[in-house]
C-alpha cells in the first residue's frame, strides 16, 4: 500500500510538471517603433502628419492548441504630435488595443514563426489640437501580423514582430470635415516572451 501511495504521489508530481510546461499562457514585452503612413485623401490635408515614435508594448497570448492562439496587444495611452507643414498643431492621445488570431508554425527547429490577423480599436482622447483643428474620437480597423519566437529556454523566448494596423481619422477645421488622415502605422517590435 505504501508503494502504491508513493507511486501515486510521484505520478501527480510528474503530471503537474507536464501541465505546467504545457500552459496555454504566453506574455511578451516589446519595444516597438511606430511608423505612420500619413496618407491623405484630399489636397486640403496635404502636409498634415502625425509623428513616428518608439513605444513600449505588452501582449498576452492564449494558445487553444499548439498552433492556434489569440493575442491581446496593449500599451499605455500614447501622446502624438500633429504638424501641418512646419507648423505644430499640438497633440492628442490614443489608446490602441489590438486583438489578433494567430497561427504558429511549430515544426521548425530553433524558431517558431507565426502569422495573425485581427482588429484594432483606437480611442482618441485629450485632443489638444490648435488653430481650430480636431479629430474623430475613435477608429476601428483591421490588423495584420507576422513574427517569430526564438526559444532561449523552455519558458523564455526572444521575439521579433511586425504589424500593420489600419487606423484612420477624419480631420475637422472649425467643425467642418476636411478629409481623412490615414495613419495606418507599421509597428516593428523586438522583445522577450515568457511561457507560464
Amino acid at each position: 500500500m505504501k508503494k502504491i501511495l508513493i507511486a501515486a504521489a510521484v505520478g501527480m508530481l510528474v503530471a503537474g510538471s507536464v501541465a505546467a510546461q504545457e500552459s496555454p499562457w504566453l506574455v511578451r514585452a516589446r519595444a516597438v517603433n511606430l511608423n505612420m503612413a500619413n496618407d491623405v485623401n484630399t489636397t486640403a490635408l496635404n502636409g498634415v502628419v502625425v509623428n513616428d515614435k518608439t513605444i513600449g508594448e505588452v501582449d498576452v497570448s492564449y494558445f487553444f492548441n499548439k498552433n492556434v492562439a489569440a493575442e491581446l496587444i496593449l500599451t499605455l495611452p500614447q501622446t502624438q504630435t500633429v504638424h501641418a507643414g512646419a507648423t505644430s498643431l499640438d497633440t492628442f492621445k490614443h489608446l490602441p488595443p489590438t486583438l489578433t488570431l494567430q497561427y504558429h508554425f511549430t515544426d521548425l527547429a530553433g524558431y517558431k514563426p507565426y502569422v495573425g490577423a485581427g482588429v484594432n480599436y483606437t480611442k482618441i482622447t485629450n485632443d489638444k489640437l490648435s488653430s481650430g483643428y480636431s479629430l474623430d474620437n475613435d477608429s476601428f480597423g483591421a490588423a495584420f501580423q507576422a513574427g517569430v519566437d526564438v526559444p532561449l529556454t523552455k519558458q523564455v523566448s526572444l521575439n521579433f514582430d511586425v504589424k500593420k494596423v489600419y487606423l484612420r481619422t477624419n480631420v475637422y477645421l472649425n467643425g467642418v470635415d476636411k478629409g481623412t488622415l490615414k495613419l495606418d502605422p507599421v509597428l516593428v517590435g523586438v522583445g522577450v516572451g515568457y511561457r507560464f
